[in-house]
């Protein structure tokens, strides 16, 4: 294992980094008792784990879970923009866990703290955007032996994967965190509703009520951006390419249109899809003047920057996230985050409440990978449903929540086919 080895940008913000671990794990219950149980049974004694995740509070928490139940880890950040340094230096002066993460990194810099990460010759491997998976396949193919399975917490790194498994690339298991019930319904609904909208507000200080707010998808993470918009007074347009999510979101009360109608009437566009060129040239070419667009989704692809430079005759920096490109007729398009998920970059990300079901997926899925894995088809799986239960009575638990229990009869009924009209 590699104490010793970490990169990090300032060591003397360890402290400052625990009092911000701490304070995220008195909102993290259901991580906080698999903690105790980890380090009572240390059920991932010798196991060596790499992840590549975002290196925020909640993140830490897990890592600190993985640890107490016997696992070897290293961290490396999974997003140039998102890593906390304050968190880093804490995980490696505090935690002894190496750490491989710089906010605002450069893109060989970035790579070169996952290769970090690898050297560490993982068992078991954690990714948020499957940068790990794929950089251990495309470069480091004589490690791929050692390995048992990993876990996926991204809908973009899902389909990465996904793509892979179907291609016949994938050489080991992985297990789909982001699809567990107890992530996606409230991770990606309630979190990535919340903290974008933070991360927008944080970005611009512009009030939302009243104005035109475009949400680009209506998956998880766009039904829940869509929803606290709304609930601050926005008027809010979705654009989506799937029928059914379209005719959901109309159903849900919210205007559905083409993206090159909601474009030219909106003060705000966010993309929460997944894909690539959400917002693209011909979309530029009729944007509304001072519209603000960020991006929810995992990768900067979502919007066509590349583009946007080229038809950008100016830009300048008003506000620490924001940058206003000024186009050839004087329209302006004010850009948060270079593009990035807009949650982490410009602000914290999810709430440490929905993370802690999140990561409690993520903590139970990596034992039964380390027992388990080698029985795995080298496939794309769905969380063991037991798993899945588990955490969502966990949380009931520790929310003080109770809940009804089918009688005998009812279960007989619910079993039967005789019994009818």
């Amino acid at each position: 294992m590699i104490n010793n080895r970490y990169d990090i940008k300032d060591l003397s913000l360890a402290d400052q980094g625990r009092d911000r671990i701490d304070w995220a794990l008195t909102e993290m219950p259901v991580l906080r008792a698999i903690h105790e149980r980890f380090a009572n049974e240390r059920p991932l004694a010798g196991a060596r784990i790499s992840g590549c995740l975002h290196i925020t509070t909640e993140t830490a928490n897990l890592a600190r879970t993985l640890k107490a139940g016997g696992a070897e880890l290293v961290l490396c950040a999974s997003n140039p923009l998102s890593t906390q340094d304050d968190v880093a230096a804490a995980l490696v002066q505090h935690y002894q866990i190496p750490t491989f993460a710089i906010c605002g990194d450069d893109s060989g810099t970035y790579y070169q703290h996952i290769a970090n990460a690898l050297e560490h010759r993982p068992q078991l491997t954690m990714d948020d955007g499957a940068d790990l998976v794929s950089e251990l396949h495309k470069n480091r193919s004589d490690l791929l032996d050692e390995v048992i399975g990993g876990t996926e917490e991204t809908t973009t790194g899902v389909i990465r994967l996904r793509a892979m498994a179907a291609d016949g690339a994938l050489k080991f298991p992985v297990i789909a965190v982001n699809d567990a019930m107890t992530k996606h319904l409230f991770d990606n609904r309630y979190g990535t509703g919340q903290s974008t909208l933070d991360g927008i507000i944080r970005a611009t200080n512009i009030l939302l009520a009243g104005k035109a707010f475009t949400v680009a998808g209506y998956g998880w993470c766009g039904r829940g951006i869509a929803m606290r918009a709304k609930g601050h007074g926005a008027q809010v347009i979705i654009t989506e390419v799937e029928p059914l999510r379209a005719l959901e979101a109309a159903m849900d009360g919210f205007r559905v249109m083409p993206m090159l109608e909601a474009a030219a009437i909106s003060d705000f566009i966010v993309t929460a899809t997944g894909d690539k060129h959400v917002l693209d040239h011909a979309h530029f070419d009729v944007i509304k003047d001072g519209c603000v667009i960020a991006n929810s989704g995992h990768f900067n692809v979502e919007i066509n920057i590349p583009a946007l430079e080229k038809l950008a005759v100016k830009k300048h920096r008003p506000r620490t996230s924001v940058e206003a490109y000024q186009l050839k007729d004087g329209r302006t398009i004010r850009l948060l985050a270079e593009g990035r998920l807009v949650n982490l970059a410009a602000a914290e990300g999810h709430p440490a409440t929905v993370m802690d079901m999140s990561f409690a997926n993520q903590a139970l899925s990596i034992v039964y990978l380390w027992r388990q894995g080698r029985d795995l088809e080298n496939e794309v799986h769905p969380v063991p449903a037991d798993i899945d239960q588990q955490v969502a009575v966990m949380k009931l638990a520790a929310m003080g929540l109770t809940i009804d229990r089918l009688s005998p009869e009812q279960q007989a009924y619910l079993t039967s086919w005789k019994e009818g009209t």
